[in-house]
């Protein structure tokens, strides 16, 4: 009797609590919404930001004293991470330049980007800034992945890098897919990048896409591509110089089933999100340099598997207004301290020596004069692209000096006829990687003429130049080897053996440091013919 009496407790016991635990299953699962397909993401992402690790003067802006910084960005995305539910953080390339990156061949942007917990990158040109081979090594350091779809070992003709990433967060499933463009690969010093086969990535892309589309909610592609990016501090406030999106746009509307591309290499800034009128497909690029953080907020339809609406803007870093991030900070401090003489000052500028990307600049000048003086050359040149700070009035520090020409290239010293230097003039003059700066030289030309006919005459000292002349020309290594698409660098007579001239970087420290005080060089070098 008392075993069924307990048996019979047992049995209202377990009738009492799962009615309760049905009761609590009623008050705690919500009931199905109608909605229940859809889902909100943000998508955040950056490109081209090239170790801008500090913020910088916005004197382009009223609004704004201070604009980027990576411990700056770096709060951004968590302040978003804090007050939207469903966030991912991509990246579309070029981490790497500048002295600490170069120091450490790139370890710095990559500890500012483990801290800030980026889903995947695209692999940019600039990663090969210390060769494919140590490239090869070091996007293992990222927790993240690393994608160049497009990219092939030459010997081999196995992958170079991962093609493609599924990520995943809370059930939201993102197929990712990453590409550098054929242009962009021309980019860097032609022997850096030598070893790897850049492919066409569209059938590339297509592929890849096909095969993700069924298993994924969403397909992303991360590019690097199209023309490069002019090399202008406040390119954003300057329409003139700005790059498009083409090669973007063009991969929209060939490849069938991208939802968003996000793009980098010409640093097209798009205020909004570009909608391609066939495909659909959402494209959107940041101006670089860590100026501002891309955002697009998403509404999908997961059982279509469909973006329902969408809304892109590009939120400016407003380094005043946000707090710097501790780590990131903590992380800057730490490699800093290991190197510093970077904050000693090499020199004082008795003004500001900025970039042009269209035209001749003050600090383009003064390379070029040091470059043909130290080569007791007749003539020298260097690309616009090779600039990539701007030299601040007063004290500069070796920090500073070094992020102005941040690339691994030593002097060279050729041997050019004048036909040959012509022709170099002509393509810069296309503006398609800036326009050369020079020294020994003045160029006068006409902009409005059709490209191969802009020269109008050109002087060396006081003398025209001479077609069939031969002129001792110095440069730097990246056009002796016809990157930058300027091949007639690489078809002249190269006097200086590869590996006998010092680094050029190396150079402007000495040279300058002996200068102590140093003002503009005198202008009027490069000038437009005005019409009559």
């Amino acid at each position: 009797m008392a075993q069924l009496v307990i048996q019979s407790l047992a049995v209202l016991s377990w009738r009492i609590v799962t009615s309760l635990c049905l009761i609590s299953l009623c008050l705690v699962v919500p009931k199905p919404s109608a909605d229940a397909k859809l889902r909100e993401v943000t998508l955040l992402f950056t490109n081209d930001f090239e170790s801008a690790f500090d913020p910088i003067p916005a004197f382009w802006r009223e609004d704004i004293d201070y604009i980027g910084g990576a411990a700056e960005i770096a709060t951004l995305v968590d302040n978003i991470r804090e007050k939207e539910e469903l966030v991912f953080l991509f990246d579309s390339g070029d981490i790497f330049t500048g002295v600490l990156s170069k120091l450490t061949e790139g370890a710095v942007p990559m500890e500012m980007m483990i801290t800030m917990g980026y889903d995947a990158m695209a692999i940019g040109n600039h990663e090969f800034e210390y060769g494919w081979e140590s490239f090869a090594e070091q996007k293992h350091r990222l927790p993240f992945p690393v994608l160049g779809a497009n990219m092939f070992y030459v010997e081999s003709g196995l992958r170079y890098a991962q093609p493609y990433t599924i990520v995943e967060r809370d059930g939201f499933r993102i197929g990712v897919i990453g590409i550098m463009g054929q242009d962009a690969s021309t980019a860097i010093i032609p022997s850096h990048i030598a070893g790897v086969d850049v492919r066409d990535p569209i059938p590339i892309v297509q592929e890849w896409v096909d095969k993700l589309r069924p298993e994924v909610d969403l397909i992303l592609a991360l590019t690097h591509q199209g023309n490069t990016a002019p090399m202008q501090t406040d390119d954003e406030a300057h329409p003139e110089i700005q790059r498009g999106i083409e090669a973007d746009y063009n991969m929209a509307g060939q490849v069938t089933g991208i939802d968003v591309l996000f793009g980098g290499h010409a640093d097209a800034g798009t205020e909004q999100a570009i909608v391609h009128p066939e495909t659909g497909t959402l494209i959107m690029q940041t101006y670089g340099q860590g100026t501002r953080l891309g955002q697009l907020k998403l509404t999908v339809d997961i059982e279509a598997k469909k973006v329902l609406s969408h809304r892109g803007v590009l939120l400016p870093v407003i380094s005043d207004e946000l707090e710097p991030h501790p780590i990131i900070v903590e992380k800057l401090a730490y490699y800093r301290a290991q190197f510093p003489e970077l904050q000693e000052t090499v020199f004082y500028a008795l003004e500001r020596f900025s970039r042009a990307y269209n035209q001749e600049s003050d600090l383009g000048n003064l390379y070029a004069d040091i470059l043909k003086d130290v080569t007791d050359a007749q003539i020298a040149f260097v690309n616009a692209g090779a600039l990539r700070k701007d030299l601040p009035q007063g004290d500069v520090p070796l920090a500073v000096l070094m992020d102005s020409f941040p690339f691994q290239d030593e002097m060279v010293i050729l041997e050019m006829t004048g036909t040959q230097i012509e022709k170099v003039l002509e393509q810069s003059l296309t503006l398609e990687r800036g326009m050369l700066q020079v020294s020994g030289l003045k160029v006068y030309y006409d902009r409005r003429q059709p490209s191969g006919k802009r020269v109008y005459t050109i002087e060396v000292g006081r003398d025209p130049l001479e077609s069939k002349k031969i002129y001792r020309v110095a440069t730097i290594e990246i056009l002796a080897q016809g990157g930058d698409l300027f091949s007639t660098f690489s078809e002249s007579k190269r006097l200086s053996e590869k590996g006998s001239q010092p680094m050029f970087s190396d150079t402007l420290q000495r040279y300058l440091a002996t200068k102590q005080v140093v003002g503009i060089p005198v202008r009027g070098r490069l000038l437009q013919i005005e019409p009559r």
